[in-house]
């Protein structure tokens, strides 16, 4: 297989999958810019929509968006255990949390991103992440990960998207669960191997 990233962007997040399933796979760095990989292919036709994840199967299948690509090797390494059994309540659970992080927590930080945001709209934003985050902080009050006590792969998405907080003079100190939640991901072995792989940490 074969991950299309960018270091620290959303593709992060397969890539700790990747590492959590024990799969063999191959990193290719793409420049978002100029749509050009590493290696000098057209990014476009690898996946149309122009962003990373994108994950190549050993078929020459491409699947991109990142719950999709998680899901995807979670099912195909069930020994891993990063996701819960297909139709039951525990994997729809997942799917819910999944759908709240990629749509309201990501899409919220992300956005903070954008360059033409003025600091008025930055100020509407965070307040808008903030409220988000609320929910995120009691309900971790009582966990250790999203899914109970086992790490899944809403966890790496998750620690991943809130890692971008800081980047915008974002404090989680007052979010001291979840603040305590990215500290236990990122403590875990081979999440430390992504985030050096991508040259996010020495």
């Amino acid at each position: 297989m074969k991950l299309y990233y960018s270091p620290g962007a959303c593709s992060l997040t397969p890539h700790i999958v990747l590492r959590e399933a024990g799969c063999i796979f191959e990193l290719i760095r793409v420049d978002l810019a100029a749509k050009k990989t590493a290696n000098g292919e057209d990014f476009w036709a690898i996946n149309p929509k122009g962003y990373v994840p994108a994950l190549q199967l050993d078929n020459g299948e491409v699947l991109s968006e990142v719950a999709v690509i998680c899901q995807y090797l979670a099912d195909h390494n069930p020994a891993a255990a990063l996701a819960p059994a297909a139709g039951t309540m525990a994997r729809y659970h997942l799917l819910e949390w999944l759908n709240f992080i990629a749509t309201e927590v990501h899409k919220s930080i992300g956005a903070l991103f954008n360059p033409k945001m003025t600091p008025e709209m930055k100020l509407v934003q965070i307040a808008l992440i903030e409220r988000r985050l609320k929910p995120l902080e009691q309900y971790l009050a009582d966990q250790l990960f999203i899914m109970g006590e086992h790490f899944s792969v809403a966890d790496a998405y998750l620690f991943n998207v809130i890692n971008w907080a800081p980047r915008h003079q974002m404090d989680l100190a007052q979010w001291p669960h979840i603040q305590a939640f990215v500290a236990r991901v990122a403590a875990r072995p081979h999440v430390q191997a992504a985030l050096r792989e991508e040259g996010l940490i020495r």
